[in-house]
């Protein structure tokens, strides 16, 4: 028998628990830009690089930790509840159903909020598309929030290195993160980017029926309480039939170069 006392058992790495834990992923949209392409399939359910486009959006939340994602439908709306139906693992998806009226980002969350929750979330758009960087965004972006001090934060996209953008820009951004809109006649340096952490209880001063998250985020700069992170990686614009093409060719080499 050897005399070696024996080593302790190994401890298990603690499990990581992202502090966010629910995300709404807006999937309700008529993806008018995007015709002919939707006309027969929601833009939620076109592809781009082998892989449907909430389907990008899903498996980012599952890799930042999100265990419920919130999926609003109205347009093909069968066609989206057949396509989650066949997900499996995380996260588990809820349907929020918007059959009767669309709603548009903000009335579309707000009908939702029982099934979201009373603690912060995470919202995407289902086109949320971008290359990573080192640090997965979503994972960076709920580092980043800071209820303290942030009614809002969005990841926001340079402009002039996004890939298919050709608009003026949504924001400038202060020393400490907060955003502005930009000037009238002005060019803004980011864009937003589709992704956002955003306080439940801002909804409850809101109109009934359709309206905007930009009412929010309005809202949340009167407030100086809007704050911004900067994507690292590249956004992919994926509006137009066009642009898809775009994106996936850029995916393509950027996997050669990786």
């Amino acid at each position: 028998m050897s005399d070696t006392p024996a080593s302790p058992p190994t401890a298990q790495a603690p499990i990581t628990r992202s502090p966010i834990n629910c995300a709404f992923v807006l999937a309700a949209g008529l993806g008018k830009r995007m015709r002919p392409v939707t006309a027969t399939v929601p833009k939620p359910l076109v592809e781009v690089a082998g892989k449907a486009l909430i389907d990008h959006a899903l498996d980012r939340a599952a890799e930042g930790g999100i265990e419920t994602a919130v999926v609003n439908v109205h347009y093909l709306p069968d066609l989206i509840e057949g396509h989650l139906a066949k997900r499996g693992g995380l996260p588990k998806v809820v349907v929020s159903d918007e059959r009767a009226a669309l709603l548009e980002t903000g009335g579309g969350v707000k009908k939702a909020l029982d099934l979201v929750g009373a603690d912060p979330f995470v919202v995407f758009n289902s086109d949320s598309f971008w290359l990573e960087g080192p640090t997965p965004n979503l994972a960076r972006l709920i580092e980043a929030w800071d209820a303290a001090r942030m009614d809002i934060l969005l990841l926001v996209a340079p402009t002039t290195t996004s890939l298919g953008y050709e608009g003026a820009g949504d924001f400038v951004m202060a020393a400490d993160g907060r955003l502005a809109r930009r000037g009238e006649r002005r060019i803004a340096p980011f864009i937003y980017a589709g992704v956002a952490v955003l306080k439940p209880e801002l909804f409850a001063d809101t109109p009934d029926g359709a309206f905007s998250l930009n009412l929010l985020f309005d809202r949340a700069i009167a407030a100086s309480r809007l704050s911004g992170l900067r994507l690292d990686g590249q956004w992919l614009h994926v509006g137009t039939p066009d642009a898809i093409r775009a994106a996936e060719e850029r995916v393509r080499v950027s996997a050669q170069e990786g």
